[in-house]
């Protein structure tokens, strides 16, 4: 019934936070999901690529820079995918998205060890992408903006953990069982493990309607909330200074720190080892889970911008220190410093395009962004590996990653004038 005395909207946002406050609101299982897919697609589908390219490397003596440059090809292609998810997700289903991603995953990492000729592994990643643009950063914020408004925040940095337990886990799993069996083996149990850990998760959770009275927005239904505010449109956005203020700032910080997490095992292994190497991934991603925590905590109290400016410097000063040493304890120390922000990274275009942006447009923009960043750090595996080989080392590689991140934390600081009446017009 329609409320004549103009209190609807605040008493529907009352319930939405009464609702979400509560232990015993389904979308907490929701973002248990989340959790599960982030560790699966970050483990496989992101820190799994520094695995495959030192395996591949070993296996077939493939240059790091070809390796890197299917690693382009693979999220260029899920870029372009990911800008539309949230029209996939309202037509196709959340559901039907994630699970047409988990059998993606699963048979391009199943596929991998087979592989004899570079246009096969380009062929494999191509079939990743699917499951990169299903159900990574992109789909984990639309799904989760389906059940939460108030919470939001919090719900997606407890999500978005998954992606550094992902890297905690499956990444040292994974070196531990090709160097105690063979390569085959820890890729064909890894395909197993997804589709046992995720296949069931996806066809009961994400298969059940958003009730009535518990949907953000007041949605009935996941494809309802999906659908992108009429004031807005992609073209629209991609004419507004304030969207390219965030979309390209963090643009340049994920480039820099795809293109390094990707390197990172074949960067670490000649100074502390293969297994060390591995261990040092799991310290990086352990000290993302506390940054995220922290920032799932704080986001209500802190100034977004410049929190962003700090970790991105904090990150630079990191990798500055990583290549003048050779010291596995300052090693280590490093990668710790440089972990703690690593999920903030992709933490705070979500965090920021929520506070200065249109609620009812969140889903269409943060697909929008992600496909944007995802596309210029595309270039980051390629980019650096081609940098390494010219020069013979890693030197001058993190010195462009560090001159990224100095101009990603400067850009962030200086919000246009204006952004955000802009951006409540769409213009």
């Amino acid at each position: 019934m329609r409320d004549t005395n103009g209190n609807g909207g605040v008493e529907k946002r009352e319930a939405a936070a009464a609702s979400e406050a509560s232990i015993r609101y389904r979308g907490w299982r929701v973002v248990g999901v989340c959790f599960v897919m982030a560790t699966l697609i970050w483990g496989f589908g992101f820190y799994g690529h520094g695995f495959y390219l030192a395996e591949l490397h070993r296996r077939h003596g493939w240059p790091a820079s070809l390796i890197g440059s299917a690693t382009t090809l693979y999220y260029i292609l899920s870029a372009v995918l990911v800008v539309f998810i949230s029209d996939a997700m309202r037509i196709l289903s959340v559901r039907a998205c994630v699970i047409a991603g988990t059998l993606a995953l699963a048979g391009a990492v199943a596929a991998l060890p087979f592989i004899d000729h570079p246009w096969q592994l380009v062929a494999a990643y191509m079939v990743m992408s699917l499951a990169w643009a299903t159900m990574s950063l992109g789909a984990i914020n639309i799904i989760l903006g389906l059940w939460f408004e108030q919470k939001r925040g919090l719900a997606i940095s407890l999500a978005l953990n998954g992606a550094s337990f992902g890297g905690i886990v499956i990444v040292p799993a994974l070196v531990f069982l090709a160097g105690a069996t063979s390569f085959t083996t820890a890729a064909l149990t890894g395909a197993v493990l997804i589709l046992v850990l995720m296949l069931p998760l996806a066809t009961s959770v994400l298969g059940a309607a958003i009730p009535r009275n518990e949907t953000p927005q007041g949605s009935h239904s996941p494809r309802e909330a999906a659908a992108p505010d009429r004031a807005w449109t992609r073209a629209s956005a991609l004419r507004t200074l304030a969207f390219w203020n965030v979309c390209g700032t963090f643009a340049l910080a994920i480039t820099s720190q795809a293109g390094f997490l990707v390197h990172q095992i074949a960067f670490l292994e000649p100074a502390i080892g293969r297994y060390t190497a591995g261990v040092a991934v799991a310290v990086t991603s352990s000290m993302a889970i506390v940054g995220r925590l922290l920032l799932g905590a704080l986001s209500g109290w802190i100034n977004q911008r410049i929190a962003s400016a700090v970790s991105l410097a904090s990150q630079a000063a990191a990798l500055a220190v990583m290549t003048q040493t050779n010291d596995p304890v300052t090693l280590l120390v490093a990668c710790a410093v440089y972990g703690f922000s690593v999920g903030n990274v992709i933490t705070f275009p979500s965090l920021i395009v929520q506070s200065e942006f249109p609620a009812g447009s969140f889903a269409m923009l943060i697909g929008l962004s992600t496909g944007i960043g995802q596309f210029t750090y595309a270039f980051g595996p390629g980019l650096l590996g081609i940098v390494r080989d010219a020069t013979g080392g890693y030197g001058a590689a993190l010195g462009l990653c560090v001159a990224l991140n100095l101009a990603a934390a400067s850009i962030i600081l200086r919000r246009p004038r204006g952004a955000s009446g802009l951006a409540q017009r769409g213009e």
